[in-house]
């Protein structure tokens, strides 16, 4: 659930999203659920001469389990916090 909630503090931020076939979508990202499924706005493909049947789209949802990577900004991420929940969530894991 760690990384659910992180991703959950992303809400409204640009995101790219790569799948497993190599499609690069980029949008805001505008929720995301337990089972990492991510819903992006104002969706971009990267490649669009490659992904033409593509370029209409607005609005996207992505299934979680065909996601390769997120790429993130640098800024919008707070390491010191997702450090603090890992240590949190491996101590607590320690304990049962």
């Amino acid at each position: 659930m760690l990384f659910a909630s992180f991703f959950k503090t992303l809400i409204d931020k640009e995101v790219t999203v790569e799948l497993k076939n190599n499609v690069q979508l980029k949008g805001k990202l505008h929720s995301v659920d337990q089972f990492l499924n991510i819903k992006i706005e104002n969706v971009q493909v990267i490649e669009p001469h490659k992904y033409p049947q593509l370029i209409a789209l607005e609005t996207c949802f992505i299934r979680g389990s065909v996601v390769r990577y997120v790429q993130l900004s640098k800024n919008d991420v707070d390491i010191e916090l997702l450090e603090d929940a890992t240590r949190r969530e491996h101590r607590d894991s320690k304990k049962m």
